[in-house]
């Protein structure tokens, strides 16, 4: 589905079926709802034919005291035969004025009753449709999330959902205004003047081939404009996050012209588009004008003449009346076509997302054990991202539980990809990574994570408190921060919260902030410190009380004071778990029971750190490194 930019242009290719056919499905739940707004919806439109009648009876029966009876005589609603007399004609005035009155209150109730309908049914679909796209979007692998950009995500969850509510609020209705306006008023025409009736209703099937033929000449141009709005919406939310990198450097100009350019060729396409829509809008109103100048002249003519088929004044004064209701609703067509094709190709990016399949899957009958030693084993492991090179190739290594194990090596050696292939972030695409002696391809996927905490180099923190980031660690706590209670397995939830933060030494600098662990941290935790943030994600995890610990360069941003506060408590906080951690600082590694030395995807070397260093390899190399330069490599309290 990505283009090289991270984008959506290709979303036909996961999409199962037609997209507006998959959208109004959502609505299927809700089809009592929906077939009662529509029912009032027709009611409402037929409602609003009754008074311009009104008015033709009105002129014809008691203003000219005609004797044609009309069309409210034939359906027995007021007596045939010629009105005559004061009293006749009030009379049969009353009798108009109280079918208004009824048409009018009937039109008003069908009008709520159906826009509430109708709207609130909107609303539920597009509730649902986003929960199940977010959703879905969850459950993806992370080689999608490698291969789209942030900003293209939102712009479905938002724009585009959005869109497909509006759509669905809005010209749903105006396609029922359509149906019965025009029929109704068809029906009416015809009983009055077949020869008028058809002129006035020739431009029916020319507006419905012309709304065709627009369709196809609008739809790659709306589809052109999505993928551009998810450009520029990406390249908006860059900017935004990357505000101090730009300031830094001084990019302002330079981020100024490439926003432009996206926005400018933006601005093109809708300008080429609305150029469309304008011109078709106007030969729409053009022939609208030419129908309403023939049925003038041509009702005209027979009046004047005496055609025994002449239109009384009253019906001649209803087919002009009628002609503004019906081509209001047939110009509304084209708009309903454009705003159509937009739903259309929102849609397509919608259901497109939800046809894409995770690559990384559960199996029918996931293992799901009560608890896990920690044992694991990596067994001849490659793997590569996507059509590229291997990251990692022919790795071995077998790791008993409560085993520790640092990995060192150069930038880009594969370290932190290696240990990604323990949770499934990524599948191997070839070999096997086993827990237990299990393949994690076995495991249940909420099983083996629940087993598994990574604190990475540059932790993620939500915007929130301290205490509800480090509460994501454990459901239970997380749910009892979430509603302010109390209550936790195990213990008063603030208890643990604030027991995983002193394991990670962490308490003392949260006590220090103005509202302890009620302080908001901001949006990605920028109002604290690399090394604060480094320690909140440290409780996070141990929190979740995993059997095995990855440490992905975890004291890097930590003061050396901060460093040996942790190192000082890492024998507690991996006691009896498996731990891998991954570090440039070499003295984070140096009491590892085994230290694995990768390079170029491959395990080099392995040992412990006085064999390595013994050995004067690659190990070595990067420790003498290390102490040359005067950097943090011993060991606390040496």
């Amino acid at each position: 589905m990505a283009d090289d930019q991270g984008g959506f242009e290709d979303a036909r290719e996961s999409l199962d079926g037609h997209p507006i056919r998959s959208l109004l499905a959502y609505a299927k739940p809700y089809w009592l709802r929906l077939g009662a707004g529509v029912f009032t919806s027709f009611l409402t439109r037929f409602a609003r034919l009754v008074p311009p009648i009104i008015v033709a009876t009105a002129i014809d029966r008691v203003v000219l005291q005609s004797g044609d009876p009309g069309l409210l005589s034939e359906v027995g609603l007021v007596p045939s035969g010629e009105i005559t007399g004061e009293a006749a004609r009030i009379g049969l005035l009353e009798q108009l004025v109280v079918i208004a009155v009824i048409a009018y209150l009937v039109r008003s109730a069908t009008r709520f009753a159906s826009r509430y309908l109708l709207q609130s049914t909107a609303q539920k679909v597009q509730r649902d449709l986003r929960n199940d796209t977010y959703d879905h979007l969850q459950h993806l692998s992370m080689d999608f999330f490698v291969s789209h950009q942030t900003g293209g995500m939102m712009s479905i969850l938002n724009s585009d959902i959005n869109r497909l509510e509006q759509f669905l609020n809005t010209e749903f209705r105006q396609m029922i205004r359509v149906v019965a306006t025009v029929g109704g008023i068809s029906v009416v025409l015809w009983t009055y003047s077949p020869k008028l009736a058809l002129i006035a209703l020739a431009p029916v099937p020319i507006i419905g081939l012309a709304s065709g033929f627009f369709l196809s000449w609008i739809e790659p141009r709306y589809k052109s404009i999505r993928e551009t709005v998810a450009r520029l919406n990406t390249r908006l939310e860059n900017n935004l996050g990357g505000t101090a990198v730009i300031k830094a450097f001084d990019r302002h100009a330079f981020e100024r012209d490439r926003v432009a350019e996206q926005s400018q060729a933006y601005h093109d396409e809708k300008v080429a588009a609305l150029r469309i829509r304008r011109a078709f809008f106007a030969s729409l109103r053009l022939t609208t004008g030419v129908v309403f100048v023939l049925v003038l002249y041509v009702g005209g003519t027979d009046i004047i003449a005496g055609d025994p088929g002449a239109l009384s004044a009253g019906a001649f004064a209803l087919f002009f009346l009628y002609l503004r209701r019906l081509y209001s609703p047939m110009r509304r067509v084209g708009k309903s076509a454009n705003k159509y094709q937009l739903a259309k190709s929102s849609a397509e990016r919608v259901f497109g997302l939800l046809g894409e399949e995770p690559t990384v899957t559960e199996p029918a009958e996931p293992h799901a054990p009560d608890s896990v030693r920690g044992d694991v084993a990596f067994e001849d492991v490659t793997f590569s991202y996507g059509d590229r090179d291997p990251v990692i190739e022919g790795v071995s290594l077998d790791v008993p539980a409560g085993a520790t194990i640092g990995l060192a090596g150069p930038t880009g050696a594969g370290k932190s990809t290696l240990l990604k292939l323990l949770p499934r972030f990524h599948d191997v695409d070839s070999g096997a990574v086993r827990v237990d002696g299990v393949d994690v391809r076995g495991y249940g996927l909420r099983a083996l994570r629940d087993e598994i905490a990574i604190v990475e180099q540059n932790p993620y923190l939500f915007s929130g408190t301290v205490a509800d980031n480090i509460a994501y660690g454990d459901r239970a706590v997380l749910e009892a921060e979430w509603h302010g209670t109390t209550d936790a397995p195990g213990a008063d939830a603030r208890d643990r919260v604030i027991e995983a933060a002193k394991a990670a030494e962490a308490h003392e600098f949260i006590t220090d902030l103005p509202e302890g662990y009620d302080t908001l941290v901001g949006e990605r935790g920028i109002k604290l410190s690399g090394g604060q943030r480094q320690r909140l994600a440290i409780a996070r995890a141990l929190l979740n009380d995993p059997s095995i610990i990855v440490f992905d360069e975890a004291t890097s941003d930590v003061d050396t004071e901060t460093e040996t506060l942790i190192q000082e408590s890492l024998d507690r906080l991996i006691d009896e778990r498996t731990a891998f951690v991954i570090a440039h600082r070499l003295s984070t590694i140096r009491d590892a029971d085994t230290i694995v030395v990768m390079d170029d995807g491959e395990i080099v070397e392995r040992g412990t750190h006085e064999t390595l260093v013994a050995a004067g390899g690659e190990y070595a190399g990067l420790w003498r490194a290390q102490v040359d330069s005067g950097a943090s490599v011993a060991p606390p309290g040496e």
